[in-house]
């Protein structure tokens, strides 16, 4: 059964205390939280002080996915706000290992991002240094947007890398999740879902969490 991280991009900002903790009774594992800078992706979100007014809310894991130019420069601060997992662009930063170094020694959990047209073996040389790797499933930067079917091969790929090397990281995946999407992904070895409008969008946020999890078992 697949973990469920719902995402907060698509949450109500002015009441999200509310809806966090509507997830987390949900049985939602873990927190989605999109950091955008607005260069590295058109949107623009919020930073560490959004993560440390959310981290006394809930015990879910917090993940911090951040779609930003050269993450370095923000990865003690997420760190110290509360982050469990930081997640960085292999295509945002050219130390791509450097920033995961980072997170790494600033206490979280360290995870690589990868984009609709970037290959798997663009992060071959660091798949040892993490706990997970992100593929996106749609293009980085909006919510609503229509899963992309070509990105499952690659979670399949990651897959049979983790288990040929005996790596222990999680697949996660985020962009157009639904309880029908999510069947191949988890099939092709994705362990995390990130759910952001198909959760918070809909009148019974708690039922489309089970109906991922159902989907999967």
């Amino acid at each position: 059964m697949i973990k469920v991280a719902p995402s907060i991009l698509s949450a109500d900002y002015v009441n999200l205390q509310p809806d966090i903790e509507k997830v987390d009774q949900a049985g939602a594992e873990v927190l989605h939280i999109d950091i955008m800078d607005g260069s590295f992706v058109p949107a623009l979100s919020y930073g560490p002080g959004w993560v440390k007014a959310i981290r006394p809310i809930t015990k879910m894991v917090l993940d911090v996915h951040m779609m930003v130019q050269n993450p370095e420069r923000y990865v003690e601060d997420f760190a110290k706000a509360g982050a469990d997992i930081i997640g960085v662009h292999v295509e945002a930063t050219p130390h791509i290992h450097r920033a995961l170094q980072m997170i790494q020694n600033a206490g979280a959990t360290p995870e690589v991002v990868i984009n609709p047209g970037t290959p798997v073996s663009a992060i071959l040389p660091v798949l040892d240094m993490v706990g997970q790797v992100l593929v996106m499933t749609v293009n980085p930067g909006f919510g609503g947007q229509k899963f992309l079917q070509s990105t499952v091969s690659k979670i399949a790929e990651l897959d049979a890398i983790k288990k040929e090397k005996g790596y222990d990281f999680d697949i996660e995946v985020d962009g157009g999740v639904n309880d029908q999407t999510v069947v191949d992904c988890a099939k092709a070895g994705a362990t995390v879902a990130v759910a952001g409008s198909y959760v918070f969008n809909a009148d019974d946020p708690a039922a489309r969490i089970k109906a991922l999890k159902d989907a999967t078992k």
